[in-house]
């Protein structure tokens, strides 16, 4: 496809993924489902035609946004939703010739640590924005008192305990969450496209997904900083919920990799997301296996290897 039909094709999915979006910036209480998807028509357009269609899609939803609404709109948008995509779509598509005509395609993992980066950079912004740990407590308190309030009045939990809790793990854990949008939005582009056979690239094996040693290494520091007081146990657990996506793409790898040893392996995984997105603590479950699996090689001692030439079963 040329060029001038990938940029029309990644015009048109911006301006649905803008649609999706629309419903935050009118204050929609049902949007929020529609704007959780935003991204995956950008994806889609990246994916299937090219960075150069999701810079594009991304570009033509941050200017619709900016045409409906306000600057802060689109800004949002640009800097949380299209810039991501762009970044994550031109390092999926990188991929270098091998011996005998194969092609390596960029590994999981590494797009697992860059969207780690991501998320990191994140945190560090609203760190160096809003004055630190104790502006963003302060920011928050504010904004959570009348919530607070009145769950506390109505339940009589301890109205201050509460406080402290929430103020110590919101960063990290609307970071995490926007992690996991941008995950999930990018899965179903890409298997949504390689199910009608419009995919640039094969689908990435999730089995074989490894976390660069550098995010292992930051988790360790963090759990410590977590066990000081002040500013350093704040950013601390907030780094450790910021991690805990990628922790979890590798347990999730982990998974995968032994279900292959079941003659139907997908029957125990759709079980096991269907209860995950149902009860979440399976996710917390599969993170403690992602982070035992370099230490102690439990993809090694319990995944059969894949056939040269097999089909994949995940």
């Amino acid at each position: 496809m040329g060029r001038l039909a990938g940029a029309g094709g990644g015009v048109l999915l911006g301006a649905l993924g803008a649609a999706l979006y629309f419903g935050v910036v009118t204050g929609s209480p049902g949007a929020v489902i529609l704007a959780y998807l935003a991204q995956l028509p950008l994806f889609a357009a990246g994916l299937w035609l090219g960075v150069g269609a999701a810079a594009a899609a991304g570009l033509t939803a941050s200017v619709i946004l900016l045409a409906a609404s306000d600057l802060v709109a689109a800004a949002l948008f640009a800097a949380l939703y299209a810039a991501p995509v762009v970044l994550l779509v031109r390092l999926a598509l990188l991929a270098r010739s091998k011996p005998a005509g194969a092609i390596e395609w960029y590994p999981p993992g590494m797009l697992a640590g860059w969207l780690a980066g991501l998320g990191l950079a994140m945190l560090a912004a609203a760190l160096l924005c809003l004055g630190g740990p104790s502006g963003i407590e302060a920011l928050l308190r504010h904004a959570l008192a009348p919530a607070i309030g009145y769950f506390a009045d109505a339940s009589g939990v301890d109205r201050e305990a509460l406080t402290a809790v929430l103020v110590l793990v919101i960063p990290g854990f609307v970071i995490g969450s926007w992690m996991m949008m941008t995950v999930s939005n990018a899965i179903l582009a890409q298997g949504v496209l390689a199910r009608f056979g419009l995919a640039w690239r094969p689908s990435p094996d999730l089995a074989t997904l490894v976390l660069p040693n550098w995010v292992t290494l930051l988790l360790a520091i963090a759990a410590v900083a977590s066990l000081f007081g002040g500013a350093a146990r704040f950013v601390g657990i907030n780094l450790m919920l910021v991690l805990a996506t990628p922790v979890c793409l590798a347990g999730l790898a982990v998974l995968h990799a032994v279900m292959r040893r079941l003659a139907r392996p997908q029957v125990p995984l759709v079980i096991f997301y269907v209860l995950a997105g149902l009860f979440g603590w399976p996710l917390l479950v599969i993170a403690i296996v992602g982070l035992l699996d370099a230490p102690l090689g439990l993809r090694r001692r319990f995944a059969r290897p894949r056939s040269v030439g097999g089909p994949s079963h995940d």
